[in-house]
């Protein structure tokens, strides 16, 4: 979330990471969290180990005090472990009633262990063994029951035991940061690598924005940021479809509206001519010509520029289609159509089928089909229309006239924008018609088909998916 204003995406004066920065954060982060928790892991189970040693190594020098013989001493009978045990502080508690009174024997070469009322328990046989930590000398302090109210008493120093720990401590810590900063590189050459083709659809989204190129990207690989770029190519090559359509449009549009306005302009001209003073009237024969020229000009204008905004309309996006009833779409396109068939028959037969689009678009696009037979009829003749599923999930639209048919050479082209076969180029029309009804069919899945009919006129067709009614 960014500041209001800030268009670096910015907040709390802190930029945000780039996507290569957060995958080698992330993989710094994951190999610092699986260091710690191993090194964690390892510290304790070291230092349970050690302590443990420490203590069972005690406690058996402890038990080995008690068993040992006395030895005679200038002064009294001793343990002869005293003898032995330069490596740890070891003596002989006596029994008194409190601490305070308590005698401890200890070797001359060595110092007194420390000891307190759990000792003291000990000697009295009120408690059969001692095992504790001395703070005061940062020892470790056993004590077993050598009989006659007394105990013996061993210490050891702690020392080395939390040297060897804090030398592990710092090994663990120096082999974590080092796998850290190894995890942190390997993240920054995979995010870099990975991220590679990242780079090339910024880099061609940016070419796209500034110079208008549509030039596909290189693909390698097949993981999910190849298939990612083959999308990405693929809505360029739409694209550049979509603009060479339009390119083509124009140009087919302004080269079919060059020859109506010329003659326009031509009979405009002369009218003007003919109305100004001094000029040699036009015979009213001729002045009705070109009024009648006019109108006819006009009239294929108007269809022209109608069908290319249908065009136009039809390639627009919808957000969304609607349930469409088919049999509904052409019955209705056949009432308009018969409202002009003038002495043209229908032949019908219609069956239900349901699918989901544009209803205005499929009833426009079978009224062409329908005016197209109506104009290459003859009079009194029939016009075949059918509605009838294939049995695989399509049905098809299928219009068929009595008229002259289409030439074997024309019928790849029919459904061409502007495309008029020689029989009519001497007919009204714009060359949009049945264009329109291809793009309508291929827009909802479907295809368009040209062929001749039984009759010997045109068969046309229109197949759709959708189920039936």
């Amino acid at each position: 979330m960014t500041e209001p204003g800030d268009p670096h995406g910015t907040r709390w004066g802190t930029r945000r990471f780039s996507l290569r920065g957060r995958v080698t954060l992330l993989a710094a982060a994951c190999v610092a969290g699986a260091v710690a928790l191993v090194s964690i892991g390892a510290y304790m189970v070291v230092r349970s180990n050690l302590y443990q040693q420490l203590d069972d190594g005690l406690m058996a020098r402890a038990q080995a005090a008690v068993d040992s013989p006395q030895v005679q001493t200038e002064l009294r009978q001793v343990p002869g472990a005293f003898l032995a045990s330069a490596d740890l502080q070891i003596g002989q508690l006596n029994a008194a009633p409190d601490v305070q009174h308590a005698v401890m024997t200890y070797p001359l070469s060595s110092s007194a262990p420390p000891f307190d009322q759990r000792e003291l328990n000990v000697a009295n046989g009120d408690s059969p063994e001692s095992l504790r930590t001395d703070f005061r000398t940062d020892s470790r302090v056993v004590a077993l029951p050598s009989g006659h109210g007394e105990a013996i008493v061993l210490a050891q120093s702690m020392g080395p035991t939390k040297r060897t720990l804090n030398e592990l401590a710092l090994v663990l810590f120096l082999i974590g940061g080092a796998g850290i900063l190894v995890a942190a590189a390997a993240g920054t050459a995979v995010a870099r690598a990975g991220l590679r083709p990242v780079d090339r659809l910024t880099s061609a989204a940016e070419r796209v924005a500034k110079t208008g190129d549509l030039r596909p990207i290189p693909v390698s690989g097949d993981d999910e940021l190849a298939r990612l770029t083959q999308t990405f190519n693929t809505m360029l090559g739409t694209v550049a479809d979509s603009q060479e359509r339009q390119r083509q449009l124009v140009a087919d549009a302004g080269h079919e509206l060059r020859t109506p306005l010329t003659s326009l302009r031509t009979n405009l001209e002369l009218l003007l001519a003919a109305s100004k003073p001094g000029a040699p009237p036009l015979p009213n024969e001729d002045r009705v010509d070109i009024v009648a020229d006019i109108s006819g000009q006009l009239d294929e204008l108007t269809q022209l520029i109608g069908d290319l905004v249908e065009l136009a309309r039809q390639d627009e996006p919808r957000e969304r289609f609607e349930r469409v009833e088919l049999l509904d779409v052409v019955e209705r396109a056949l009432d308009r159509a018969r409202r002009r068939a003038g002495e043209i028959n229908f032949d019908v037969s219609l069956q239900p089928w349901v699918l989901t689009g544009d209803n205005s678009s499929i009833e426009r696009a079978v009224l062409n089909l329908l005016d197209n037979a109506v104009k290459f009829s003859p009079p009194d003749s029939t016009v075949w229309v059918r509605l009838y599923p294939l049995g695989d999930g399509t049905a098809v639209v299928e219009v068929a006239d009595a008229g002259p048919g289409i030439a074997e050479e024309d019928l790849p082209k029919v459904f061409d924008r502007f495309y008029r076969s020689s029989e009519a180029r001497t007919l009204p029309g714009s060359g949009l018609g049945l264009a329109i009804v291809k793009h309508a069919a291929e827009r909802h899945g479907g295809a368009v088909y040209a062929s001749r009919a039984p009759e010997g006129g045109a068969l046309m067709t229109i197949r759709l998916p959708g189920a039936p009614g």
